[in-house]
């Protein structure tokens, strides 16, 4: 595998800290998916679960969507997977393609490094479309690394199954 991960600092502002730990959870998701074809990304590794490698990749593109697009920028964009808000349209990747998942992956995550690195602060608020909420910059870069790691588990026991790949 030929990713390279960020290394979080061991000293660094509150910022810095978040953002390198995000970034390393978001490079780990690639780690895990690399040197698979399209059907080995799309394999389930625990049926009757239809989770796969590729179905995470599309639910963090949503994940990045609609909390730094949707709730911190306050744009009015619809879901990439589901004109219904559905979050869990994205996990069937059953006829999805590495290109089209990791396409609209790279895109979203590119829009919140955007708008992470214009908030003046971690302090910015949004409101979360769900329930109007008011959501600190702070509490959704928590969030999101909590998400990628916990989905980065789910990543390390399916790319097992699928081709008997472990460690990072």
């Amino acid at each position: 595998m030929t990713t390279e991960r960020t290394s979080p600092p061991l000293t660094g502002t509150e910022r810095e800290t978040l953002r390198a730990f995000l970034d390393f959870h978001r490079e780990t998701l690639a780690v895990k998916c690399e040197g698979l074809s399209d059907e080995e990304l799309r394999r389930a590794a625990s049926p009757p679960s239809t989770l796969s490698l590729l179905g995470l990749v599309r639910h963090m593109a949503e994940v990045e969507r609609a909390w730094f697009r949707r709730t911190i920028d306050g744009e009015d964009v619809p879901l990439v997977w589901s004109d219904a808000g559905d979050f869990q349209a994205a996990y069937d990747a059953s006829r999805s393609s590495r290109a089209e998942a990791f396409d609209a992956w790279q895109a979203e995550v590119a829009h919140a490094r955007r708008i992470e690195a214009a908030a003046p602060s971690l302090e910015v608020t949004g409101r979360n479309a769900r329930t109007g909420e008011a959501v600190s910059l702070r509490l959704v870069m928590l969030h999101l690394i909590h998400e990628y790691a916990r989905h980065n588990g789910h990543a390390d026991l399916i790319r097992e199954a699928v081709d008997g790949t472990t460690g990072v």
